[in-house]
């Protein structure tokens, strides 16, 4: 029975309080009546989150929380005390970010990217914004291309910092960006080729022509055939234009519009493209 995490337990006998589930060394947990469902009998298998409530009793829950134990997530300080900074993590009970763990001082109502750890010394879950002492920086098993969950960290001159897979950090340029990107922002991105200096660069775009051009190719034909055969774009364009058009970058919108006239399936004009008569 792992704190902090979803555990799939089974139910073993019912009280007054709820009903208390075992894990496969029989160590019980109780599961209050808010979440015991009225078709729940002995023997049954039920997937839980497990925690400690405010009077530090090991319990668990069916709902799950916005993030669990050696993970990273964007949340919401609901309010701020002697204590620390307690988020919103979708629990009755709010997570502690204790002012030790403040990257900089938390105020209620804003929101900070954390990392939800098992403090040792307490034997309960707290959470940190000093995302920096989380990351991996060894073992990198990451590929070229390979497909990675990202949470967006912070803005920097070059681009914006992201975690990838909640282990490892990474930056996305900003002149690769095609699409609104935010502090907090949960997005999916793709490896660049790999660098000696052990930095992961990140695109939000799978690179390749299979892979970008021919899905923005039909993109931007069908565009333009909603439109009556005209599209009001150009390799002129703004990338603000572009994107809020077809939602893709200036330099995808280039590659496809080229390939585009190339194939003779659209002529480029001042004021925009157009279909070819075949």
């Amino acid at each position: 029975m792992i704190l902090g995490k979803v555990n799939t337990l089974i139910a073993n006998r019912s009280t007054d309080n709820g009903f208390y589930l075992i894990d496969e060394q029989e160590n019980e947990v109780l599961l209050p009546n808010k979440y015991v469902s009225e078709t729940l009998k002995s023997g049954d298998s039920l997937s839980v989150f497990v925690y400690k409530d405010s009077e530090d009793r090991i319990v668990a829950t069916t709902t799950n929380p916005t993030i669990q134990r050696h993970q990273f997530a964007y949340l919401k300080v609901k309010d701020v005390n002697k204590v620390g900074a307690f988020l919103d993590w979708g629990l009755d009970k709010d997570l502690l970010v204790p002012f030790f763990e403040q990257d900089q001082k938390m105020e209620a109502g804003k929101s900070y990217v954390v990392y939800l750890y098992l403090d040792q010394e307490t034997d309960r879950l707290v959470a940190s914004s000093k995302v920096q002492d989380f990351i991996e920086d060894e073992d990198i098993d990451l590929k070229e291309d390979q497909e990675v969950k990202l949470i967006v960290t912070k803005k920097t001159d070059l681009g914006f910092k992201v975690i990838i897979d909640n282990l490892f950090e990474g930056l996305i340029y900003h002149n690769e960006i095609f699409k609104p990107v935010s502090v907090g922002d949960t997005i999916t991105g793709y490896i660049k080729p790999l660098r000696e200096d052990g930095k992961i660069d990140v695109i939000l775009q799978k690179a390749g022509y299979k892979n970008v051009i021919e899905p923005n190719s039909n993109l931007i034909i069908d565009k333009i055939k909603a439109n009556d055969g005209f599209l009001p774009l150009n390799d002129k364009s703004t990338p603000e234009a572009i994107y809020k058009e077809v939602g893709m970058s200036k330099k995808a919108f280039k590659k496809t519009i080229g390939s585009l006239y190339r194939e003779k399936l659209i002529l480029i004009e001042k004021n925009g493209l157009y279909l070819t008569k075949s």
